[in-house]
């Protein structure tokens, strides 16, 4: 899709917005800390077999309080046992959850983050100005369930392939691009961090950047790269995702933007009327050269 400059200008700068408005972002160093270790190798195609870069967690430490504490982050993480992993098994989603979806859409409108993606939507046309249309219209893009295999039922959603993760045919990682479900997952021993992934000496990150590339196993399967913004809310990758999808109709949505100091390539895949799956890949940070 050849944006124009103006149109990819005018997003970077909602979005660094929406970065600034972040406050409940969790601070790198104070509120959890990370070990990056060594560079992950390269992982053939269909092979869950992965050379360990990284002999401990990628999360040293992560103040759990202040996750719990926060409304947004309590409320997601109570979706996260909602799913089942694998495709192909048909969701069933109880009234409770229903409940649960809601209540989490309704905590995140009441972040800055979220008003000002709602405000910045409307202007675009892509909206309705009536908050409760407009949380309908978050709940179809996040939670609507779909099939994303064709032999069974409803088995997926945006928000269960974005932030929770499944597996294909038990083969493959499919999702799984946030860092409360990776940190949460590596607790439980489900998750092994093999390394981050960069392309060269250049753009290796740091402990303290808040996209990372990364190489993991999850309950035996290996996802060989994953991008990830690591410590920004759940509202803020909410916001940002679903103006990514609704500023564009094309099956596969990629921009290049810088987000404070990063150069982030942002992609999103569409479902129909709903997120397929959406993450961002770090491109470079700090203002180092590409």
């Amino acid at each position: 899709m050849a944006r124009s400059q103006d149109a990819n200008q005018e997003l970077a700068q909602v979005l660094n917005e929406i970065w600034h408005l972040d406050t409940n972002r969790l601070r790198p160093g104070t509120d959890y800390i990370i070990s990056l270790q060594g560079r992950a190798g390269y992982v053939a195609r269909g092979s869950n077999y992965a050379r360990d870069k990284a002999r401990a967690p990628l999360f040293t430490y992560v103040n759990e309080e202040k996750l719990k504490s926060i409304e947004t982050y309590a409320h997601f993480i109570n979706l996260l046992d909602n799913y089942e992993m694998s495709t192909g098994v048909s969701e069933t989603v109880t009234s409770e959850e229903h409940q649960e979806n809601r209540i989490f859409i309704n905590a995140l409108m009441e972040t800055d983050v979220m008003k000002c993606a709602h405000k910045y939507l409307v202007r675009k046309g892509q909206s309705p100005s009536d908050p409760s249309q407009f949380k309908r219209q978050l709940y179809d893009i996040w939670f609507r369930l779909y099939h994303r295999d064709r032999s069974g039922g409803e088995d997926s959603c945006g928000f269960e392939h974005v932030f929770v993760g499944e597996t294909k045919h038990g083969q493959e990682i499919m999702g799984l691009h946030n860092w409360v479900q990776f940190y949460l997952q590596e607790k439980h021993d489900h998750i092994d961090y093999k390394g981050y992934k960069a392309r060269d000496n250049k753009d290796t990150p740091d402990e303290d950047d808040h996209v990372l590339n990364l190489q993991f196993s999850w309950k035996g399967l290996v996802k060989p790269i994953g991008g990830s913004f690591i410590g920004v809310s759940p509202e803020f990758e909410v916001a940002l995702f679903t103006i990514i999808f609704l500023m564009s109709n094309e099956k596969m949505t990629s921009v290049v933007v810088k987000v404070d100091e990063y150069v982030l390539e942002l992609v999103v895949y569409r479902h129909g009327r709903s997120i397929g799956t959406s993450y961002p890949k770090l491109l470079s940070s700090n203002n180092r050269d590409l």
